[in-house]
């Protein structure tokens, strides 16, 4: 282990520990508002235990950035970036859910991050955050499932026989009555239901307590076109006779007071955008039926839209941290 640490860090170590920072200082900020408003006694613990393995994780990077002599990120404050004192802004359920999305794309991206470590010692380190995310996942999810608010995707029928395809119109009848959703679809859209659902829900709260009005308006659209998505995607789940999601817009509060900085639900917006482009990518290569790629590709082009637009606000206002950058070479020629 102590040769391993001479090893100096990887662009990818150093990117992924980076990111993480960045996302657990946000958390950090968020889980700390929401355990001072939460009421449930079931809840409570739940957002405790996020809690406390984010500020671990942001000692723990610290730590190895700061020995690898990195700049370590300045992230996101309590002191800066939210004010406990603020009224409630969303419901204990809202919160819950909030913890179990999160831990939900946690497992991704750490297993991401452990497939790009190749030190022994932060191989060690994902390898641990995987394991928490995994407990803190079932931990909200059992207790999601104990007040009866877990969604659950639809069920199927169970085949009796195996079976193969037969005709070119398993991916595209133009003449005749496209195809039924097979499970990768249906699994996909659902999903991507509950993710935009969450998603906006979250933004109409954040939207009430903005400080500016370009981020409001911002975060208006992002929440319309949000809400188009949930549409369509609704809609080609009834094709197949099947329901969708509930959402969540009733755990909202009616508060405006100053909650959060513009700078974190910025980041917590884009954030979202970035992961709604990212599933959406993931859809298109699960869902063979072609009108269902050419929606994927058209919904991630306006998404990308927004993404842009979301980062110029973030520029405009100094609120873009800077990911570490390879050196620009022609710059350093030219200074000498």
């Amino acid at each position: 282990m102590e040769q391993g640490k001479q090893i100096r860090l990887t662009s990818g170590e150093i990117t992924q520990l980076w990111m993480q920072y960045m996302n657990d200082s946000a958390s950090v900020c968020t889980l700390s508002y929401l355990l001072e408003k939460v009421e449930d006694a079931e809840i409570k613990p739940v957002i405790q235990h996020a809690l406390e393995l984010s500020q671990a994780h942001l000692q723990e990077i610290n730590t190895i950035l700061t020995e690898e002599k990195h700049t370590v990120p300045h992230g996101f404050k309590v002191e800066e970036d939210v004010d406990l004192t603020a009224p409630r802004l969303f419901a204990d359920s809202l919160a819950l859910t909030y913890i179990h999305q999160m831990a939900s794309i946690g497992l991704t991206t750490y297993a991401a991050s452990l497939s790009f470590a190749v030190r022994s010692d932060i191989t060690s380190y994902y390898k641990e955050c995987l394991s928490e995310t995994m407990g803190l996942y079932e931990m909200s999810k059992d207790v999601l499932l104990s007040k009866g608010l877990y969604i659950r995707a639809p069920y199927l029928p169970t085949p009796d026989k195996i079976d193969f395809v037969k005709k070119q119109g398993f991916l595209w009848d133009i003449l005749g009555e496209k195809r039924p959703l097979i499970a990768p679809e249906v699994v996909n859209l659902y999903q991507n239901i509950q993710r935009n659902a969450f998603g906006t829900a979250v933004l109409t709260g954040l939207s009430q307590v903005a400080q500016s009005k370009d981020v409001t308006t911002f975060m208006l659209r992002c929440i319309e076109v949000g809400k188009k998505h949930i549409t369509i995607f609704s809609e080609k789940l009834k094709e197949s006779n099947l329901p969708a999601p509930m959402t969540w817009d009733a755990d909202v509060t009616e508060s405006t007071a100053y909650t959060f900085s513009d700078k974190l639900m910025m980041y917590y917006t884009t954030a979202l955008i970035a992961l709604s482009i990212s599933f959406y990518s993931t859809s298109t290569a699960q869902s063979p039926r072609m009108d269902l790629g050419a929606m994927y590709n058209r919904l991630s082009l306006e998404i990308q839209k927004l993404s842009e637009d979301g980062s110029n606000i973030m520029i405009k206002n100094k609120w873009l941290e800077q990911p570490p950058m390879a050196p620009d070479r022609k710059n350093l020629a030219k200074g000498n």
